[in-house]
């Protein structure tokens, strides 16, 4: 057989496209020529495609050798098709005997030696094989993540080992994922040490339970960063697609599973104020994903916002409205998941709290406020003030706050009867469904009509009421009332105030 094709999968976002490996073996000078868009990873795939397949004491064909890539207007990057390319070369070259791999894919780079080491990307490649089906076979490394999906996902250390099991001189050991406890430092991040701060607790529940965006606004000192970083133990435990959805951004992120991510659990980010566009959002020539896209289905938090360049701020407003990122780039477009909650912390001004000032109309908060703009605060649910604690709270021992685990307990139910009622959560309902299910009387309907005059609400912001207060009836198990609603507008009363100093953006 001097023909020979062989299936492998590409790395586009967070979806793996086909690639089909065709080797051509014919006469003429030796040589070794890869077309179909190979970037210079790919093209120095023949130097280590040659020296493994020799080192594994097969022989390279001294012949002309041409390998397609096809798609061909598809670019290819990086060492994932050394493997197909390798088995495709053998196949053609008759070293395997005459058999078809049409139920097989291959992906994994190959040392000079002939082991295989493990790729970024495999999840999405194993999920697509799974949705093809076919079988694939990757490198050991990858075999706890590519485990994660319920298929024939085989692993091999070493090229010898493919091509035994291919003639059925051996077999390959299937992929399992290994299951992986929450780490220790999720146990440790209890709402539990939390002493007073019960608005900002409460917030934080009704986020959790409704998936709202929540901004923290306080003096230095009073526990906002350790209120955002006890979000993730109180959400809702993940779906098994959210679960997967997650893994397939940590895998093409290049993270390592149970390393630097743990399966099933929330992620939690935490970017510094000086982090560019690109770092929030993602980018690069080879596009990667940025904060918004490794905070999926987790936590976004954003400590001294003002600090952020407002350019850089304004870039996560497309994630915030449709839960995904788009980059365009010359090469082609690129789309990653993007659905986080984010949680924001700010601080004013002391001196608000030295006297009976008004907080937000001091000189000094005003300029700090200044570097925001109204409509980015506009898609934050929740407005809360944290105050400093008063002193015989914190030496207090005997003051604990409520444990995740009960506050979770709530969030659960909640988040349940939304599921059943709606299938997603309250943040991500649409303007229509969300006026339908609220249904408020007239005089509810009266009421919010004052009180959009009054604060000066947009259309984008009334829902946003609507959304929170939903959320609060679910916690309670009833429908909509005026209670919800009042409370709702509670968390927006700096709305006008903050409208009035940042302008209009």
């Amino acid at each position: 057989m001097s023909l020979a094709t062989i299936y492998s999968r590409a790395r586009v976002g967070v979806s793996a496209p086909l690639v089909t490996v065709e080797t051509h073996i014919s006469n003429g000078l030796p040589s070794l020529n890869i077309v179909g868009l190979p970037e210079a990873a790919v093209r120095e795939a023949k130097d280590r495609v040659r020296s493994a397949i020799i080192n594994s004491k097969f022989e390279f064909p001294l012949r002309r050798i041409t390998i397609n890539l096809a798609p061909a207007d598809l670019p290819k990057e990086g060492g994932r098709y050394d493997l197909a390319i390798a088995i495709s070369i053998l196949l053609a070259s008759g070293q395997l005997g005459e058999m078809e791999l049409r139920d097989a894919e291959f992906v994994g780079e190959l040392a000079l030696s002939g082991d295989l080491r493990g790729i970024p990307g495999v999840l999405p490649s194993a999920m697509a094989a799974k949705e093809a089906q076919r079988k694939m076979i990757v490198p050991a490394d990858n075999r706890n993540e590519a485990g994660l999906v319920d298929h024939e996902v085989y692993f091999a250390h070493h090229l010898t080992q493919v091509t035994a099991a291919l003639i059925n001189k051996a077999t390959l050991s299937r992929c399992t994922a290994e299951v992986i406890q929450a780490s220790d430092t999720t146990l440790i991040k209890d709402m539990a040490d939390v002493k007073g701060q019960y608005q900002a607790r409460r917030a934080l529940e009704v986020a959790a339970a409704g998936s709202h965006n929540l901004l923290f606004v306080g003096p230095a000192g009073t526990g906002k960063t350790m209120l955002a970083s006890r979000l993730p133990g109180i959400m809702p435990r993940m779906t098994e697609s959210e679960a997967l959805e997650v893994a397939a951004v940590q895998s093409v992120s290049g993270r390592k599973m149970g390393v630097d991510w743990h399966w099933s659990e929330r992620p939690f980010r935490s970017p510094h104020h000086s982090s560019s566009a690109a770092a929030l959002v993602g980018g690069g020539s080879i596009p990667k994903p940025g904060e918004a896209s490794l905070s999926h289905c987790g936590v976004l938090f954003l400590d001294e916002l003002p600090e952020f360049d407002r350019k850089v701020l304004e870039v996560l407003r497309e994630p915030l409205e449709n839960g995904e990122v788009h980059l365009s780039r010359a090469r082609g477009q690129v789309s990653y998941p993007a659905r986080f909650q984010l949680v924001a912390a700010m601080n004013a001004s002391n001196e608000a709290y030295s006297g009976s000032a008004d907080y937000y109309q001091s000189s000094a908060s005003q300029k700090y406020l200044r570097k925001l703009s109204a409509p980015f605060l506009d898609r934050i649910d929740l407005h809360v003030e944290v105050p400093p604690l008063p002193t015989e709270v914190l030496v207090n021992q005997n003051e604990v706050g409520e444990p995740s685990a009960a506050v979770r307990a709530r969030v659960e139910a909640a988040v349940a009867r939304q599921r059943a009622r709606q299938g997603v959560q309250n943040a991500h309902l649409s303007g229509r469904e969300l006026e339908r299910i609220c249904a408020l009387t007239d005089a509810d309907k009266h009421f919010m009509q004052q009180a959009l005059e009054r604060l000066k609400l947009s259309a984008r912001a009334y829902h946003r009421v609507l959304r929170v207060a939903l959320t609060l009836a679910d916690l309670e198990g009833v429908t909509v009332e005026r209670k919800h609603l009042m409370e709702s507008l509670s968390y927006r009363k700096m709305e006008k105030t903050l409208a009035t100093v940042v302008g209009g953006g």
